[in-house]
């Protein structure tokens, strides 16, 4: 007995005798063609286990049959009627103009063309390729080896299965990315296994960073993985001086404490004296060295040597012992705050000869310029000199007209006239 739910077989046989009976009419009559109908659809990309939505659209309908086909050209609807039976898809809207059906619960093998359908004159069809996206599996960080020593390279491998379509992957040190090579391989079930490998050298600064393999793919978001590096160095030492905290002067005692720092620890610290030996009595306990009493012939360089499985390193210490402080008087004082006579006597004379000694050399240099002055003047008038007896002497022609010629000469009678009365 047939039944006459939705979907059921004897609803399908009538919707497609209805079908064929207005075909029939339509090619009788001739005059049910409408032109410029538009069939269209869309592409549809959905992860697999999620839900895809198929719309058939029709522009200017003319109540011509809408039907949507599988990628094997079953059909999944007729107008609003279901003929296949798979639950997984379901009516969302029909009208005129569309017939929009939901496809739950997406696997790989639902992926394909489906048809859209328009019995006009002549038919349409349209097509939508649902694209199903597979996200890969959480990628897998390996290590060619656990550990590495610094200044050796080291490679790593991400490997990501399973994804469709094929998973791109990146490599971050840190905040640096770094380039890695990069191979797809296809499996028997049309997925992808995407794998990456990086090499780079390493230093002991990479201790600790994490390197993240990033995952790009279109089904997936922050998907990674995380390895952080072990790296391998020689100890780093450092000498501290615990004890004096000045100059090491003769008498005291000197504390030298060794601090090195490795990866692994360092297994052994030595103390030993350059070119010399350590003085037979200091002592040496772990990475302390204590020598006391020093005096200068323990001068010299002093190392701490510490190693590891990697290396060994050291640094040195250079001892110079100063001569020990000697005893300087301070100077006594009365009971009025103020220094002994001795020392206020002193004081002056100090000042009395800076004084006296700045005076001496203003005369001096007094004395000096009047020496100048004078000099320059006389300079000037030497050679320009005449007594009055030597005046008109320049016009006489010999010796006794010069005298008879000279002012104030015995020859000036008639100025020396005498009148008698």
């Amino acid at each position: 007995m047939a039944t006459t739910g939705s979907g059921s077989p004897a609803s399908f046989s009538l919707a497609l005798c209805a079908l064929a009976a207005a075909v029939l009419l339509q090619g009788a009559a001739g005059v049910m063609t409408v032109e410029g109908q538009n069939l269209g659809t869309d592409n549809v990309s959905v992860v697999e286990g999620e839900m895809a939505t198929i719309s058939c659209r029709v522009k200017n309908n003319d109540d011509s049959v809408i039907q949507l086909l599988n990628p094997n050209r079953q059909t999944i609807y007729f107008r609003e009627v279901r003929p296949l039976k798979d639950s997984r898809f379901q009516l969302v809207n029909f009208s005129d103009n569309e017939l929009r059906v939901s496809l739950s619960n997406v696997s790989l093998s639902d992926e394909g063309r489906y048809v859209c359908q328009l019995y006009s004159d002549p038919p349409q069809e349209a097509y939508a390729d649902i694209t199903v996206l597979v996200p890969p599996a959480v990628p897998i960080i390996e290590s060619r080896e656990d550990m590495v020593g610094e200044g050796n390279e080291t490679e790593l491998t991400c490997t990501a299965m399973g994804g469709k379509p094929a998973a791109s992957l990146r490599w971050m040190k840190g905040e640096q990315e770094l380039t890695g090579e990069m191979s797809v391989e296809e499996t028997y079930d049309r997925m992808f296994t995407s794998t990456s490998r990086v090499r780079f050298s390493v230093t002991k600064e990479d201790d600790g960073v994490v390197v993240d393999c990033i995952v790009d793919h279109p089904a997936v978001k922050d998907l990674q993985a995380q390895r952080a590096l072990e790296v391998l160095y020689k100890p780093e030492v450092k000498i501290v001086v615990t004890y004096p905290e000045g100059l090491t002067r003769e008498g005291d005692n000197l504390d030298l404490t060794c601090i090195a720092e490795g990866k692994p620890h360092p297994h052994r610290i030595n103390w030993l004296r350059v070119d010399e030996d350590v003085p037979p009595h200091a002592v040496v306990t772990g990475s302390d060295l204590y020598i006391e009493n020093l005096n200068k012939s323990y001068n010299g360089t002093y190392r701490c040597v510490a190693s590891n499985a990697v290396g060994e390193a050291y640094d040195d210490y250079v001892l110079y012992v100063y001569d020990a402080p000697t005893t300087i008087p301070t100077p006594t004082t009365n009971p009025d705050n103020t220094q002994d006579s001795r020392a206020g006597e002193g004081a002056p004379q100090k000042i009395d000869h800076a004084v006296i000694g700045g005076v001496v050399a203003v005369v001096m240099f007094a004395i000096l310029c009047a020496l100048i002055v004078l000099g320059r003047y006389f300079a000037r008038h030497k050679g320009t000199y005449f007594t009055h007896e030597a005046k008109g002497a320049d016009d006489a022609a010999d010796a006794d007209t010069a005298i008879i010629n000279a002012e104030g000469g015995h020859n000036n009678t008639d100025e020396k006239k005498e009148y008698y009365i």
